[in-house]
């Protein structure tokens, strides 16, 4: 399965965006997916994760209350993003697994950059 992240863009303190994740290929079977975020300097950072049909989320603690992820059918996964904050400038990666390390993936896709302005 191939995973494409769109989306990103430049952003204020306190806007919203919403990323879009695709996989194409072998999507006949739905996957766990995830999202990542890697600052420069930084190591991957585990963002959302949701199971195959969307009844269960899991969320860093630093996006907590503010993210959500979400399923919009079985080749597409978003994550709404809210309030953002400088800190969160990074690459945005999804991928598919479950858990929250990045060891626990496969099948990552191209990152997005979001970049948020102070």
């Amino acid at each position: 399965v191939q995973l494409q992240a769109s989306g990103g863009g430049l952003v204020q303190t306190g806007g919203s965006l919403r990323l879009s994740c695709l996989a194409s290929g072998r999507t006949f079977s739905i996957y766990p997916m995830g999202w990542f975020r890697q600052a420069p300097g930084k190591e991957r950072e585990f963002v959302a994760a949701i199971t195959r049909y969307g009844g269960t989320t899991d969320y860093g603690d630093s996006v907590k209350g503010r993210f959500r992820i979400s399923r919009g059918n079985a080749n597409t996964v978003y994550l709404q993003m809210n309030s953002l904050k400088p800190e969160d400038t990074a690459v945005y990666y999804c991928a598919t697994g479950w858990g929250n390390s990045a060891n626990d993936y496969d099948n990552w896709g191209q990152g997005t950059l979001v970049t948020v302005s102070s």
